[in-house]
């Protein structure tokens, strides 16, 4: 077994909540810009692709170095250790970015990179003509940040958010990596009910459901890295039994999602019986100010309509104050809502708890949290 340094990637203002679920993972980690970085080893690659909620992808680093100019990259490409990770026929793509670096010019350096591995292998191998290039694929990334080159392999192959369950989606899709942050970030609990509003094709109440009964979020699909000679098939099988055996289907749940467009409460359902989740969670078409409950202590997570262009903020505006009147009324509940809308709080009605500034895409919005009281000690039977 090797040791590794690997990088989970995550989006901006969510480190933090990446971070945390590295450690419940059992690794320790160090948290920069835009990525977790941890130890492991071939199972941590697994484990870290199978867990991980709220990273975008897992990487390998495997090498880090300064390059002034092309020779240094192309030397220092070729002291790493490629014929450690690469077979004799992998197939391996380089992609690249520079950023405030003295070589810019990326297609430059994605050639470089490649022709330095190629000359790495066929050392390696004892090759004298090209390589064949028809085995498993190995995605590679140059990236070159202030003059430092980090070379990295792509284990995941496509986005972790992307767990297989989505069969459609409506117009501005809600990353689910972007949901499960939202969920981590509030005081919900499976033993508590669950309300989205605005639930779109089922993203939020979906990972709520995963959540909830511990299923992980790489269960439905495949990876880039099954496909490697030096991670043996058998970790993942042991890694998917782990998961197997850690998820809980008898939790029972008290999960709503709701929409006012009918075509996206079908959507939802649909969405919700791919993930496995059966009836598990309530989609009902609904308008938010209609909404009321004899449950308590719920928790509300929604990302509502922005409003971002201009003709539809006034009806917008209206919707967010229907809301602050509806769930007045709920008043052990807690409410979260992301919004790019500045003005939310006063059409809500009420200034909130606390503000976390967060990136939904490229769009820069405010998780606006309105906490409400603890919700009573459960007598713990004799």
């Amino acid at each position: 077994m090797g040791t590794y340094t690997l990088i989970a990637t995550a989006a901006m203002g969510l480190e933090a909540i990446v971070a945390r679920e590295v450690k419940d993972l059992g690794y320790e980690c160090q948290v920069e810009n835009g990525k977790v970085l941890f130890k492991g080893d071939e199972t941590a690659i697994a484990r870290a692709n199978m867990w991980l909620r709220t990273a975008d992808r897992i990487k390998i680093l495997v090498g880090e170095f300064k390059a002034y100019s092309f020779d240094e990259l192309f030397e220092n490409t070729k002291k790493l250790p490629w014929e450690g990770y690469l077979p004799e026929d992998a197939e391996f793509p380089v992609q690249g970015k520079s950023v405030k670096s003295k070589l810019y010019s990326v297609p430059d350096c994605q050639a470089i990179v490649k022709k330095a591995i190629v000359e790495r292998l066929r050392t390696a191998y004892k090759r004298t003509s090209w390589l064949d290039e028809t085995g498993p694929l190995y995605k590679i990334e140059v990236a070159i940040h202030k003059d430092k080159a980090s070379i990295t392999l792509d284990t995941s192959g496509q986005g972790l958010h992307k767990r297989g369950y989505r069969i459609g989606q409506g117009e501005a899709p809600l990353k689910e990596t972007l949901a499960a942050a939202l969920i981590k970030l509030t005081t919900w609990n499976p033993d508590r009910p669950f309300l989205d509003p605005f639930c779109g094709s089922g993203t939020i109440p979906i990972e709520a459901a995963l959540i909830g009964q511990n299923i992980a979020p790489g269960f439905n699909r495949e990876f880039l890295s099954e496909n490697w000679s030096f991670i043996p098939s058998g970790i993942w099988d042991k890694v998917r039994m782990e998961a197997e055996d850690l998820a809980n289907y008898d939790q029972p749940l008290e999960i709503i999602g709701t929409d006012i467009d009918h075509r996206m409460v079908k959507v939802s359902k649909e969405n919700a019986l791919e993930a496995g989740l059966g009836d598990l969670v309530k989609f009902k078409q609904m308008q938010v100010r209609d909404f009321t409950t004899d449950l308590e202590y719920g928790v509300v997570i929604g990302n509502p309509p922005y409003g971002e262009r201009l003709g539809e903020r006034p009806e917008v505006e209206r919707m967010y104050k229907e809301m602050g009147q509806a769930f007045e009324k709920l008043d052990t509940w807690s409410v979260y809502m992301l919004t790019s809308h500045e003005d939310f709080e006063r059409f809500y009605g009420k200034p909130a708890t606390k503000k976390r500034k967060l990136f939904n895409g490229f769009i820069r919005t405010d998780y606006y949290q309105y906490w409400g009281p603890r919700p009573p000690r459960k007598e713990k039977p004799e």
